[in-house]
């Protein structure tokens, strides 16, 4: 099974018990996280916002909070785009379900895009990234959200232990689902080994960009202009 078709699986069968492991498991830190990048990016009214890998919409959810109004949210899972649509139905939303590498969009049409631990299950990131490129328009902002293996040798051996034992078995535990939480860890760890974000932005053309870490470090904000 490739990549795209592995993780349409995984999370059209997590996708019930999405919502509250995530919230679980993160000791529902990720709220923050989500408010913290969108504070970070500057959205206001005025924002166009593309919410790519989506999922059930905590990111649209929350700039919806901060104002946004023109939102377009944007995943590879059918499971996933319809709990976002029961939990979000508003009427200037629209949901569509794409991979990120070509997404079936207008050039030069949103002023932001934002991607929350979505770009490590991006089976082409540069691809991904140029298709990003093309549908912002000038001096758009992409702001992504990734998880990162902490520097600290002490945080970092705490995290791996939390990451991959503990984790994977609460979430088989509860999603049913013995493989969604085994990748989990698994694409983690091969994308900090593999994936600069910075680099890769920076070569498909974006300029001023900036990383932020937060959370002793387990979370990484990368924000990056058109």
């Amino acid at each position: 099974m490739n990549k795209q078709n592995k993780v349409r699986r995984i999370f059209d069968s997590i996708s019930p018990k999405y919502d509250f492991l995530n919230h679980f498991l993160s000791a529902g830190i990720d709220f923050y996280w989500r408010k913290k990048s969108l504070k970070l990016t500057g959205v206001n009214k005025d924002t166009i916002l593309l919410d790519v890998a989506c999922g059930t919409g905590d990111f649209s959810i929350a700039a919806k909070k901060m104002g946004v109004n023109k939102i377009v949210g944007l995943d590879l899972s059918k499971n996933m785009l319809s709990l976002f649509h029961q939990k979000a139905d508003w009427s200037s939303g629209n949901l569509v379900q794409s991979v990120a590498e070509h997404m079936p969009l207008k050039d030069n049409s949103f002023t932001n895009i934002t991607v929350a631990f979505g770009v490590r299950n991006f089976y082409n990131i540069k691809e991904g990234f140029q298709s990003f490129y093309n549908v912002l328009k000038e001096n758009g902002k992409v702001t992504i959200l990734e998880f990162r293996l902490p520097k600290n040798f002490l945080i970092r051996s705490l995290y791996l232990f939390y990451f991959n034992k503990i984790l994977p078995f609460i979430g088989r535990l509860v999603s049913k689902d013995n493989e969604a939480y085994t990748y989990l860890p698994e694409s983690v760890n091969d994308f900090d080994a593999k994936i600069d974000l910075v680099d890769y932005l920076t070569e498909t053309g974006f300029v001023n960009i900036r990383r932020t870490s937060l959370t002793f470090g387990i979370v990484q904000i990368v924000i990056a202009e058109k």
